[in-house]
């Protein structure tokens, strides 16, 4: 039993283990998942990401963040002018020309695109920060942090952060400390980790309306149960006013009506904002109320339990909604709770005697309450604007008439809300002013209920095709993954590796002799490439001498006799280091595959951005995404045997000292996957960051330390460390053995030999980066 986000993040850290010991997960047979729609749809474009820090300035966030406030706003139903335009429709902001030649003289660079490929992207994130997330509805500023609100629930989302630096830009927007990028270690869906399971299934109060894609997604299908008592709740028809204010305060007078007959009100926004909004509306008027939102949620069980009592008024957002139960006439363990705190006794201390005498009046106390609340018609609850999603309209109605209780709703809707500006206004307005109706006046209509309810169904099919195009895009990553994780877990329970190391050397042999001696005659061999190439392998000059490969006249009788060469070389390197060899052996694989997967989802993230230009050229996005994937695996498959083979030889035995003990209480620092402490996480610490198209956010954990770039990650490897002489970590076996490369230390600017290097040649070390990238740094 658990969470689904711990699920996954264990599925991920489990596939990043350096031992099968480390795993904590079992096979995946059989789910149930409560609430399976919140998880499997509304969260279905959700990433589970494990990351690490890349290294970026923040300058340039800050700097944006000044600059796209001077830019001017389309004026909204106008078909040019402005610096950009806000399309609510598809939670979208462009610049237009003008407003890109304003940034271009702002910034004193001709071109936006072409000066900087930095450029563009921050300016892009700039005006979505500044146009699209709004403070208090789509977030909420904490401690000097960005939390994000969920716009489901209405909850804070501690650790959760936007990615493509939307949230690096929001940061800079309001003036707080910019956290850096991270880089994805490992990522997976919702839709992709749940679909591992052999079977299905789930339960909520509010799947009919997604039964098409429970169907087409998950193969899932929808049945109803029947209500264990009828359901007598009265969902009244929606009332429609011209402006908001309007349908504020039909609001207000409609609370003060419900309090005066004793019922109890629950009141739903869709945001901070607009909840603290009505609730200084509410104290104006002297009518005594409870506020929940993302920024009081500490106190979101004391004010549930007594949401029912006689009069009580609630204002809440989502976070009111799904799965909360308000007992009529209140709850006699919260209330009990209320009386010791009011006699200076705190519940949690108290004796068991005096805890259950307070118990005892306070049910006392709640069972004629209840009593008066059901004469008085039960909770009412008050809908202050529709959602996207009908499914949350139904969730917060669903709070009222539950187990028989009886209950009513009514939503109140203005033309200035966000889903009638989006979809329904038109029609609506021009009723309105057909009928010459002023502010105050409302429709109470069932064409109106009508017209909402074909917006949200509109709104829902477009989230649907969103969400399909994300697994279908997503599916072609989990093929890689589930490939490269098989290949991992091979890794892992195989004994005796040797075999599949003798494999990719003699590929990498095999590929060397077609780079290098392509020649139909040994005249025409590139021989000084090639064997400069054997010797970044590992290869000595005794073991590969010129005149004797010369002497053996054919392409393939060279790579036979390099490949008897290399067997004999790895068998001596096994016999000399014994038993440990095969923790190397698995140790440098894993470190391979690892950290050359984190690169490869690096580049599948910046393709899947950028391919849906090539719908321009008349091509299906989808399939070149699949094409160019499948390419970038072959070169991945290709560069991990590359990578193995060129490190194999290099790797050298050294007994690292005994660590002193730490002092009692103090745990050791732990690589990803391992306890740091008794009962801790697994060595990753829950931050944040995103993936995701769209400036989704996303779960996100990150590993300590900062990802290098692709040399780095090649070096890291192959066993080395910035100078070319770290230990690989974690590969010993008893008496603290550790691998490492042989010491090769370099002054800058020159290679071991002595030999001068220029910042932008080869580096000496073989990698194939540039000195400055690697071991220039």
């Amino acid at each position: 039993y658990g969470t689904n986000n711990e699920f996954g993040f264990d599925y991920l850290r489990d596939n990043m283990v350096t031992e099968l010991d480390q795993r904590v997960q079992r096979e995946r047979f059989f789910a149930i998942v409560d609430e399976v729609d919140n998880i499997l749809i509304d969260e279905a474009r959700t990433p589970l990401i494990i990351s690490g820090q890349a290294e970026e300035s923040a300058d340039l966030y800050y700097q944006f963040a000044r600059l796209v406030p001077r830019l001017t706003e389309r004026p909204e139903g106008a078909e040019e002018g402005g610096d950009y335009f806000v399309d609510l429709k598809d939670r979208a902001v462009s610049p237009t020309e003008d407003g890109v030649d304003k940034m271009e003289k702002l910034l004193g660079v001709d071109n936006l695109y072409d000066a900087d490929p930095r450029l563009a992207r921050h300016f892009e994130q700039a005006l979505r920060a500044h146009g699209l997330y709004k403070r208090d509805r789509d977030y909420i500023v904490k401690d000097g942090e960005i939390v994000i609100v969920d716009e489901f629930t209405g909850r804070q989302m501690p650790g959760r952060r936007w990615s493509e630096g939307l949230h690096q830009a929001i940061e800079a927007k309001e003036g707080l400390r910019v956290q850096r990028e991270s880089v994805t270690l490992a990522t997976i869906t919702f839709q992709n980790y749940f679909r591992l399971y052999d079977k299905l299934a789930g339960m909520t109060g509010t799947a009919m309306t997604e039964a098409e894609e429970f169907h087409k997604i998950y193969k899932l299908e929808v049945v109803a149960i029947p209500t264990h008592r009828p359901m007598v709740r009265d969902d009244e028809t929606d009332l429609v006013y011209r402006s908001e204010n309007a349908k504020f305060n039909a609001v207000i007078e409609e609370i003060a009506e419900m309090q005066e007959l004793g019922r109890p009100v629950l009141v739903g926004t869709v945001s901070v904002e607009k909840s603290e909004r009505l609730g200084q509306m509410l104290t104006r008027q002297g009518i005594k109320h409870e506020v929940l939102n993302a920024k009081f949620h500490e106190k979101e069980s004391q004010v549930v339990a007594q949401a029912g009592r006689t009069g009580a008024v609630t204002i809440a957002t989502n976070m009111a909604g799904r799965g909360t139960d308000i007992q009529l006439g209140g709850n006699p363990a919260g209330l009990a709770s209320d009386i010791l705190h009011r006699r200076g006794l705190n519940p949690a201390e108290v004796d068991k005697p005096t805890y259950e005498a307070a118990l005892a009046e306070a049910r006392k106390i709640c069972d004629e309450d209840h009593v008066r609340v059901v004469e008085a018609g039960g909770l009412h609850i008050i809908g202050t604007e529709r959602h996207d999603s009908r499914r949350i309209d139904n969730q917060l109605r669903g709070r009222a008439g539950r187990q028989g209780d009886p209950g009513s709703s009514r939503f109140y809707l203005s033309l200035e809300d966000e889903l009638m500006k989006r979809f329904a206004s038109d029609r609506v307005t021009g009723l309105m002013e057909r009928l010459g109706l002023d502010d105050d006046t409302y429709i109470e209509s069932g064409i109106v209920g009508k017209t909402i309810e074909s917006a949200q169904s509109r709104v829902e099919g477009y989230n649907f095709d969103i969400r399909k195009r994300v697994v279908e895009f997503d599916d072609v990553i989990n093929k890689q993954r589930e490939t490269i994780y098989a290949e991992r877990d091979k890794v892992l329970r195989n004994e005796d590796l040797t075999e599949t190391v003798r494999a990719f050397l003699e590929d990498e042999i095999d590929v060397l002799a077609d780079t290098h001696l392509g020649g139909g005659s040994s005249n025409e061999w590139a021989m000084d490439a090639f064997l400069e190439a054997l010797h970044r392998m590992g290869f000595t000059l005794d073991e590969v001498r010129e005149d004797e490969l010369f002497d053996l006249h054919t392409r393939e009788s060279v790579a036979e006799h390099l490949k008897d060469v290399a067997s004999r070389k790895l068998d001596a390197k096994e016999a000399a280091i014994g038993a440990e060899w095969t923790l190397i052996e698995r140790y440098v694989m894993l470190r391979t595959i690892d950290s050359l997967w984190v690169e490869h989802l690096t580049e599948l993230d910046d393709m899947r951005r950028g391919i849906g230009l090539r719908g321009y050229a008349q091509q299906d996005p989808l399939n070149e995404f699949r094409k160019e994937a499948f390419n970038l695996y072959e070169e991945l498959s290709a560069f991990i045997r590359h990578q193995v083979a060129s490190t194999i030889f290099r790797v050298t035995l050294t007994r690292a000292p005994a660590a002193p003990p730490p002092p009692a209480g103090v745990f050791p620092m732990a690589g990803p996957g391992q306890p740091a402490a008794p009962g801790a996480a697994p060595g990753v610490g829950a931050t944040g960051a995103t993936g995701g198209a769209g400036g989704v956010a996303s779960r996100r954990v990150t590993a300590g330390g900062d990802v290098p770039g692709r040399a780095a990650l090649a070096n890291r490897a192959a066993g080395q460390g910035p100078s070319g002489g770290g230990i690989l970590r974690g590969a010993g076996g008893a008496g603290g053995a550790g691998a490492s490369a042989p010491g090769q230390q370099a002054r800058p600017g020159y290679t071991p030999t002595g030999q001068k290097i220029g910042r932008n040649d080869p580096c000496w070390c073989g990698s194939g980066a540039k000195y400055k990238k690697c071991h220039g740094r």
